[in-house]
Order: structure tokens, then sequence, then C-alpha cells
């Protein structure tokens, strides 16, 4: 796939998870599979595939839906994780998860500000995961 065809074919997909319920995202899909099938029919046929699974994320509310599908957080921490300069030979897998454990104890030091919205979505979660988030 080439630069210029992943921008517009992300936004495209993007529209889907982003649409605010799950008959809006089908019908959102139907518009990308038109699109794009062509010359990528496989895309739509996967999300189609799996669509059991992927649509249980519209009964969360929209700022954890966000949460969901956001991958920066996720992207900065792999990042960080590969800056530390950590030996690419262990004679132990011990050690290599030891030094894991460390430089991730590190990074996470670093982290000072919670997402955008936490309070709500820390709310939201304590009602679908009654008994399973701290306080």
């Amino acid at each position: 796939m080439s630069y210029k065809d992943s921008k517009p074919l992300t936004d495209d997909l993007k529209a889907v998870y982003t649409t605010v319920n799950e008959p809006s995202a089908l019908d959102v899909l139907d518009s990308f599979a038109e699109k794009w099938d062509a010359k990528y029919p496989k895309i739509s046929k996967s999300w189609r595939e799996n669509w059991a699974g992927l649509s249980t994320y519209f009964k969360y509310p929209q700022e954890v839906r966000r949460l969901i599908y956001t991958t920066d957080t996720i992207e900065s921490f792999n990042r960080q994780l590969r800056s530390y300069k950590i030996q690419t030979r262990f004679p132990h897998g011990r050690q290599l998860l030891k030094t894991l454990y460390l430089a991730m104890k590190d990074i996470a030091k670093k982290w000072t500000s919670r997402c955008q919205d936490w309070s709500i979505i820390h709310a939201q979660l304590s009602v679908y995961f009654a008994g399973r988030m701290p306080d």
C-alpha cells in the first residue's frame, strides 16, 4: 500500500469506529467497502467476519471508546522502551524480564498527566466493571 493511499484509507476506516452507534458504523463500513473493496477487498471482509467481537465496542460511551481506539499511549510507551539500551543477549529469560520490568518502572515515573476526560472515563468504567476498578 502506498503512502498516498494509506491516509485516505485509514481516515475512511476510522470513520467506521468513531461513529455514534453500531447501525451507523455498519452503514459507514458499507460506504468504505464500496470505495475500497476493488483495491483492498480483505479489509472490509475481515471487519465483517469479526463484527460480533468488534461491535461490542459500541456498548461503551464515546469517551471510553476513544480511549480504546487511541494507540498514542501505547506507541509512546513502546518508543520509550526502545530508547533503553537493553542488551540483546541474556543467558536466562528471567534476566530479560527483570531488565524490561525495571525499564517499565522508570518509564512509568515520567508519566505525570492523565488522559483527557479521565474522571468521566473512570466513573463510566466503574459502572461497567463494578467491583473491578480501583478507586
